[in-house]
């Protein structure tokens, strides 16, 4: 059984999100979904082979129910509540991702040419998925925290170094899409 909603306007997101961050503030806790990374790599144990993860796990495991139910949340919205997954792009857009070989493009919400299980038989894309993650996991590390953290905790917080992660974070975006990935495909 699927129901079909429409997506909630911003002017409901964007308060409920608010609000949660004022919580957040309020109890003196922060947001962001790359700690929970560290917090579960500390419980597997990796805390016995490098000093970043020797710390007390538990103080954070309240952050682990949200990374559960961002993936819970997931996979509700996109298998039960969800009718058309196309992204509403432009057509030059499309076009232009055509061009590359994204057949996809205007289709799906993700491009099935890089996100179909499919994709994991393709050396191409396996090498470009494995490089693209360390290159993730060592900016998230290297700023201080991923993108969920620094633009919606951090800059709620009014936190320079949230300010300059977030403007590094576009800037990067924008670098990628327009001079390097046309270069990949």
């Amino acid at each position: 059984m699927q129901w079909i909603f429409e997506p909630w306007p911003w002017y409901v997101a964007g308060p409920m999100i608010a609000l949660i961050m004022f919580l957040l503030l309020m109890v003196d806790k922060n947001f962001g979904m790359s700690s929970n990374l560290r917090t579960m790599c500390t419980i597997s144990g990796a805390g016995d082979k490098a000093d970043f993860f020797k710390f007390d796990w538990k103080e954070k495991r309240w952050n682990l129910i949200v990374a559960f139910g961002a993936a819970i949340g997931g996979f509700i919205g996109a298998y039960l509540l969800s009718g058309d997954t196309a992204v509403a792009i432009q057509p030059e857009t499309i076009s232009d991702l055509q061009t590359l070989g994204f057949d996809s493009a205007g289709k799906a919400y993700l491009p099935t040419e890089l996100y179909d299980l499919n994709a994991l038989t393709d050396f191409k894309s396996m090498v470009i998925l494995a490089i693209g993650g360390i290159l993730v996991g060592f900016g998230a590390r290297y700023a201080g925290g991923c993108t969920s953290g620094h633009a919606i905790s951090g800059l709620s917080n009014l936190q320079l170094p949230s300010l300059i992660a977030v403007i590094g974070f576009f800037i990067g975006g924008l670098a990628m899409i327009h001079f390097i990935f046309p270069l990949i495909f």
